[in-house]
């Protein structure tokens, strides 16, 4: 029989065979019947390595004695394996979150960590957010070409923003977005920018691509004012976009056009790359604050956002990232991270906000601690720009309903 068929899609790797036998019982229960077990981690990578593209779901013990889940994860990655990863592991929830970030980190896909004992309605979830993913990928098609398409994407219109709405946490008030951009690529439908930013970047085109959306976000905004909405707009811009010392005098020039006043204007700021001449982007933030824009530290506590910028550069806003603000409620480590985090914003005087909101219990969590700002999957996806007044609306209800909850 052909290897390919029988190798299994499913592996169980665990030291402990009486956990495999328990695994691999529930495992089938909930309808999975092509499932491999193994006691020894290098024989189930083996079995990757020779059937990489077949194994699509891959079940490790953190804990085992010939090698432990880290190094596993590490030859897992270097193997080709392109499945979904869940952690089984009675370890404590620091040592599994940074095992989360280093699955993350090889590009393989989590789907969650397990205490042992594993329940039926814990796998039943995990094989639910597989075949969610699975699905997703398999529908991806295929991705664009690179920077000759990517520039002409530009320079054609093919980029588009999208608005995730920025609300008062105190009131539930509608304060402001963050423009978003996505690229309607004709035949691959609308694309992130995680698949081409760093493109940008990386071929000179970052500028081009930032004067496009923020031309379309401050025309946006002006149709807002013109309605009655007067918003502040918020917009991403790149280190590659602070070597140029113009850069200010163009991003008010684009403003005074669009007859937007600087003060509704926020650039969000990422270092995701070190610096390596700081004179000019300390040149031009500055400038850009003296024009009244303002400046937005973003993922603040990730890459090399840190204390550093705070001291050197003038932000007037630090926005949390998504990373520590989700689960917050439930995990003390995150908290404490999110409550320092605001306390250091509160003594210098900036606004906080929180990104990455998905649930109640983080609202009720960050307007507790006092978060000025929020923005997340709870309070809506990012949207085209003509379709935030319908969700104005609907916000309105759903924030009544939420204060007489309260009351």
């Amino acid at each position: 029989m052909d290897a390919q068929r029988t190798a299994p899609r499913t592996l169980l790797v665990d030291d402990d065979p009486f956990v495999l036998k328990l695994l691999e019982r529930q495992l089938r229960q909930l309808g999975l019947s092509d499932v491999g077990l193994f006691e020894h981690a290098e024989d189930a990578l083996d079995l990757v390595k020779a059937r990489a593209s077949h194994v699509d779901l891959v079940f490790c013990d953190l804990q085992m004695p010939d090698m432990d889940g880290i190094e596993f994860v590490r030859h897992l990655a270097s193997s080709g394996y392109r499945g979904s990863l869940v952690f089984i592991s009675g370890e404590d929830e620091r040592v599994l979150n940074t095992a989360r970030r280093l699955a993350e980190a090889h590009r393989i896909r989590l789907l969650g960590a397990l205490s042992k004992p594993v329940s039926n309605e814990c796998l039943r979830d995990v094989l639910v957010a597989n075949a969610a993913k699975t699905s997703a990928q398999s529908s991806a098609g295929p991705e664009y070409r690179g920077a000759h398409e990517l520039a002409d994407a530009i320079s054609q219109g093919q980029l588009v923003n999208h608005y995730q709405p920025k609300v008062e946490l105190a009131s539930g008030h509608l304060i402001g977005v963050e423009a978003l951009v996505r690229w309607q690529h004709p035949q691959l439908g609308l694309v992130y920018p995680d698949h081409f930013i760093d493109t940008a970047e990386e071929h000179g085109l970052i500028d081009a691509l930032t004067r496009r959306v923020m031309e379309d976000a401050l025309a946006q905004a002006q149709r807002w004012r013109a309605a009655g909405l007067d918003l502040q707009i918020a917009i991403n811009i790149s280190m590659e976009n602070l070597a140029a010392l113009d850069f200010p005098d163009r991003v008010a020039g684009l403003a005074a056009a669009a007859g937007i006043p600087t003060s509704r204007l926020v650039l969000e700021v990422t270092e995701s790359r070190l610096m390596k001449d700081v004179r000019a982007p300390l040149d031009i933030l500055t400038r850009l604050r003296l024009k009244r824009i303002g400046l937005s530290i973003d993922d603040f506590g990730t890459g090399h956002s840190s204390l550093v910028q705070l001291r050197d550069i003038p932000f007037d806003e630090l926005k949390i990232d998504r990373g520590f603000v989700h689960g917050a409620a439930a995990d003390s480590s995150r908290r404490a991270i999110v409550e320092a985090t605001l306390a250091m914003a509160a003594s210098l005087g900036m606004k906080s906000v929180a990104e990455g909101l998905e649930d109640r219990a983080d609202w009720d969590l960050l307007r507790g601690l006092g978060c000025d700002v929020a923005q997340g999957y709870f309070i809506a996806r990012p949207m085209p720009g003509e379709a935030l007044a319908a969700w104005q609306e609907a916000w309105q209800s759903r924030r009544s309903g939420m204060a007489a909850a309260l009351t």
